[in-house]
């Protein structure tokens, strides 16, 4: 389409994106209303026990739960187009005009990813400790006479919590003898 055939210009980009912008809050809408849509076809493509009793059976929380997210999805969107807008983070002790601290984030990233990948072999104890160590030195902390320390503290007490006490089997690892 031409300007001769609309009789209106076409919207220049910066103008779009200026409107996407100032609307950004529509992703969200539509992340959730994904998100209720998987619910809800998950929760109606479930298989049930025909020996169900009463009306209330597994389907019941999901159904609910994707409803409301459809509903809630809606809403924002309504709310969004209407002029509603998401008030802007004011942190106490955040400097809103600096850039992120990526090497922070990928630092942390890294040791959680890291974590992950070790707990099987190693355990959760060892490994909790290198998460818990690693991410106090990706957040900024130097004590390399008090950190690891506290670290397998944690760790171990983490590891002992869920294991002995909760009764949610985490793995052991070397330590499993020992532990």
């Amino acid at each position: 389409m031409t300007t001769e055939t609309t009789g209106t210009p076409p919207a220049p980009a910066a103008e779009r994106r200026s409107w996407l912008r100032d609307h950004s809050e529509l992703g969200v809408c539509v992340l959730l209303m994904a998100l209720g849509v998987l619910v809800l076809t998950d929760a109606l493509t479930m298989d049930v026990d025909i020996a169900q009793r009463g009306p209330v059976g597994p389907k019941t929380v999901p159904i609910v739960v994707g409803a409301g997210l459809l509903l809630i999805a809606a809403l924002l969107a309504v709310d969004v187009l209407r002029g509603g807008r998401g008030q802007a983070e004011g942190g106490e002790d955040i400097d809103l005009s600096e850039p992120a601290d990526w090497r922070t984030v990928l630092l942390l990233a890294g040791v959680f990813l890291g974590a992950a990948v070790l707990i099987e072999p190693l355990g959760f104890p060892v490994a909790g400790a290198l998460l818990f160590w690693g991410a106090a030195f990706a957040l900024g902390s130097r004590r390399l006479d008090r950190d690891p320390l506290i670290a397998a503290v944690l760790s171990l007490a983490t590891y002992a919590v869920f294991n002995n006490l909760l009764g949610v089997p985490l793995p052991g690892g070397p330590l499993m003898g020992v532990l």
